[in-house]
């Protein structure tokens, strides 16, 4: 599918924008920045950590906590070759490499341009010495390199995209292994554990967030396709009569999903897979998709596997993975229907979503109106002066909020500077304590979203942030 370009007056803000203020304010570093970086790495600084963190306590509230029918796992993430074989993911988990030989930039095949070939284009590849333009006809469509433009390319090979590994002291046959490239797996090989120990029968499902690690030939667009990024999936198993109807289900819990953590609806799609499309294990797929700067990129894929991964696992380890449905006598193969998501993907469009910029005093401000879930801080605690009073009484109030928040306590600068500041990481609220709150224990409440302030007693406080805050 070619991607959609986002339009001029798309909401959220600009990648170099959120890039900046990633990097400015401590959400997302370059990986080894000190040594010059390391390509399409990245580390998740003092704010980044808190909210990465964030997304993915949304999603297993929403996935596993508010739901009797889905347990969680957390599996290996170095795992066995008979693991991968059985999945398809020795054989089949490839992209197609090319390389300029004038360049020689590295590219997926299926990710270059094509150019129709006319003798004007021809004689501008000659002048500039670029080989193998005896092979190309006039009225062709050639790819071309992405970085020089140039046609003369190496055949395609396959490049399998798992990361290889070797367990114990040698490098030798038998001690490989691989780091998992999705957590899927390990839920699969664990299906009969899980069946046996938790009480579940279809329809359940199985929910696990962590580390997956894919060699990717052109990573880039920030953190959207790196080579190690985090996921959510759950492996939803189902009787093989109702993977239509749970396929539907999830389709809508999901979108819904990222509507609710404030994805505006204009920058959301649900987008279906056609047959050319498909995996080989699929009966039918379809992308949560997001509006990016760039284009509509994929935050997520729900999946309708069938059996595939039961059968072939226990095709290959002998074992048998089905259930025996002891009210109907009748023995089966439970088909699954995965929603598998970007943890560091929905960081990502949350960020570029929430970002914006008003007015406010006549100055123009930067705020990132994050839903309260997912901000890094719930609360700033705002001392007016870093007089030992006020100092005490800040730390006291710090104290009965942080039991329940994930609070800051900032003392430097002016206030309004500070204000600007906690706008400008997403802090739904912010406290002040001022000279005042020494005489009748009362504090200032300020709103990011609206800059209003109220004054409220501290023995209130927590129930009053518990109303603003929806939590």
């Amino acid at each position: 599918m070619t991607d959609q370009r986002a339009p001029e007056n798309s909401p959220g803000g600009t990648m170099e924008a959120v890039v900046n203020l990633c990097k400015r304010r401590g959400f997302i570093f370059p990986s080894a920045e000190i040594y010059g970086g390391f390509r399409s790495t990245y580390d998740y600084g003092p704010l980044g950590v808190l909210m990465l963190r964030n997304v993915k306590d949304a999603w297993w509230r929403s996935m596993v906590q508010m739901r009797h029918d889905v347990v969680g796992l957390d599996a290996a993430i170095l795992s066995s070759p008979k693991i991968w074989a059985a999945s398809g993911h020795l054989e089949n988990f490839t992209d197609p490499l090319v390389d300029c030989k004038s360049c020689k930039e590295r590219s997926r095949l299926d990710q270059l341009e094509t150019c129709l070939v006319t003798e004007d284009l021809l004689k501008t590849w000659s002048k500039k010495g670029w080989k193998g333009l005896e092979k190309i006809n006039l009225g062709d469509q050639v790819p071309v390199c992405s970085s020089c433009g140039s046609p003369d390319l190496t055949e395609a090979r396959a490049f399998n995209l798992m990361f290889k590994t070797f367990v114990g002291p040698m490098e030798e046959s038998g001690a490989e292994a691989y780091l998992r490239p999705e957590t899927a797996q390990g839920m699969f090989v664990n299906f009969s554990n899980i069946l046996n120990t938790s009480r579940k029968r279809p329809p359940f499902g199985i929910a696990q967030t962590g580390k997956s690690f894919r060699n990717e030939i052109t990573p880039g667009n920030f953190v959207f396709r790196t080579r190690e990024f985090e996921q959510m999936e759950l492996e939803f198993f189902v009787p093989p009569a109702e993977s239509d109807r749970w396929f539907e289900y999830w389709l809508k819990e999901r979108f819904d999903w990222y509507l609710n953590l404030g994805i505006p609806e204009e920058s959301i799609r649900l987008r279906h897979h056609d047959s050319q499309e498909l995996s080989h294990y699929s009966a039918g797929t379809c992308d949560v998709e997001f509006l990016y700067p760039w284009g509509w990129g994929e935050l997520e894929g729900i999946a309708n596997r069938t059996d595939y991964d039961l059968t072939q696992h226990s095709k290959f380890s002998g074992e048998k993975l089905e259930y025996f449905d002891q009210q109907s006598g009748e023995r089966y193969t439970p088909h699954v229907i995965e929603p598998a998501a970007g943890a560091t993907r929905a960081m990502m469009a949350f960020l570029l979503s929430a970002y914006a910029q008003d007015e406010v005093g006549g100055e123009t401000r930067t705020v990132l109106r994050l839903d309260p879930r997912l901000a890094p801080y719930k609360v700033a605690v705002l001392p007016l002066s870093k007089k030992e009073p006020l100092i005490d009484l800040s730390n006291r109030v710090f104290d009965l909020l942080k039991v329940r928040y994930m609070c800051d306590y900032d003392e430097t600068q002016s206030i309004g500077r500070r204000y600007r500041r906690q706008d400008e990481i997403g802090t739904p609220v912010c406290v002040t304590v001022d000279f005042d709150s020494l005489d009748d224990e009362s504090v200032t409440i300020r709103s990011r979203d609206t800059t209003d302030q109220v004054r409220v007693p501290i023995g209130e406080l927590l129930s009053l942030l518990g109303d603003k805050l929806g939590f």
